[in-house]
């Protein structure tokens, strides 16, 4: 994936979109919006025509509504992922960039969650906590397993009236090793 692509993805717009899309969803243009009701509707179209330039987004099917016809869109499983060559490519100033969008999409979303007149840290379950934990490669691959399988089977969930839209980062950071304990 060129760094070209990586910007088109990182923007915090079009990261909202590729959410909505997690776990092999095929939604169309209507049901994203009605999922991203934060997003003006020129807006959200900007930002699907250039996920869908960028091959990053495909139509995988065509519904005819009213006379018009109503694409149904979804990741593209062949849109050219990011291998661990081309991360490895990526200088230590490309790596610092992408983790700072990262981290400023992050905050853009936790500072709209504060902007509302009434929030509730506690109620509405947010957290954000640390912890170092000291594991061997195999404990590490089990835990990212665990981890994974939970998230992935949480993506499937449809909207509901009762269910809450929730945003959860994860960032596995290495501490430098000067030492062995």
């Amino acid at each position: 994936m060129s760094n070209k692509k990586i910007d088109t993805i990182l923007h915090p717009i079009r990261m909202k979109i590729l959410q909505t899309l997690i776990g092999g969803r095929q939604l169309t243009v209507q049901q994203i919006g009605e999922r991203l009701t934060d997003v003006p509707q020129a807006t959200l179209y900007r930002h699907l025509n250039k996920l869908l330039e960028s091959e990053i987004l495909t139509v995988v099917a065509e519904k005819k509504v009213r006379g018009t016809i109503e694409k149904v869109l979804a990741i593209n499983e062949n849109a050219n992922l990011l291998t661990e060559k081309e991360l490895s490519e990526f200088s230590k100033e490309d790596h610092l960039n992408y983790f700072f969008t990262f981290l400023t999409n992050l905050l853009g979303d936790f500072e709209n969650y504060l902007s509302q007149d009434n929030y509730d840290l506690k109620a509405d379950g947010v957290s954000y906590r640390q912890a170092n934990l000291y594991l061997n490669d195999e404990e590490f691959i089990e835990l990212l397993q665990t981890i994974g399988h939970a998230i992935s089977k949480a993506t499937k969930n449809e909207p509901t009236k009762d269910r809450k839209l929730r945003t959860m980062a994860t960032i596995i950071l290495p501490q430098k090793n000067n030492h062995n304990h």
